[in-house]
C-alpha cells in the first residue's frame, strides 16, 4: 500500500474539513461539537504526516511498516471518522449512536501503531 499517498489524502481531507469547520460549520455546530470536529481534524492531520514519513524510516522492515500503516489507516478512519459523524449528527439526522464506542477503538488502534513503532525502533537501535 502506498502510505505516502494515503498521508497526502489524509492531509488534503484534514485541510478541507478544517476549512469547512471554520467557515461553513461555524454557525451550524455547538461549541462542544465544533471542538470535537476540530479534534477529528487534528488527528487526521497528525496521522497524515505519520503516513507520509513512514516509508522513509529505514530502521523498519517493510512488514513492520505495513503493520503500522494499517493500524494508522484504520485507527484514523474509525477515530476521526466517527468524531466527524458524531459532531455533525444534528445536521444529518442519521442514526449513529452505535458510533460512540467506535471512537475509542480507533484510538486504541492509533496507540497500537505508535507502540509498535516505538518497540521496533527500540529493538533496532543497534
Amino acid at each position: 500500500m502506498k502510505y505516502s499517498f494515503l498521508g497526502g489524502l489524509f492531509l488534503f481531507i484534514g485541510v478541507l474539513f478544517g476549512a469547512l469547520a471554520s467557515h461553513a460549520l461555524r454557525d451550524q455546530l455547538s461549541e462542544k461539537s465544533m471542538e470535537s470536529f476540530q479534534t477529528g481534524v487534528r488527528y487526521l492531520v497528525y496521522h497524515g504526516f505519520a503516513l507520509l514519513i513512514l516509508p522513509s524510516i529505514q530502521e523498519l522492515k517493510q512488514k513492520t511498516k505495513n503493520q503500522i500503516g494499517t493500524l494508522i489507516l484504520f485507527g484514523t478512519l474509525l477515530f476521526s471518522g466517527s468524531i466527524f459523524l458524531l459532531a455533525t449528527k444534528d445536521l444529518h439526522n442519521l442514526e449513529i449512536g452505535f458510533l460512540g464506542p467506535i471512537t475509542p477503538v480507533g484510538g486504541i488502534l492509533l496507540l497500537s501503531s505508535w507502540g509498535l513503532l516505538t518497540i521496533r525502533l527500540f529493538q533496532n537501535r543497534n
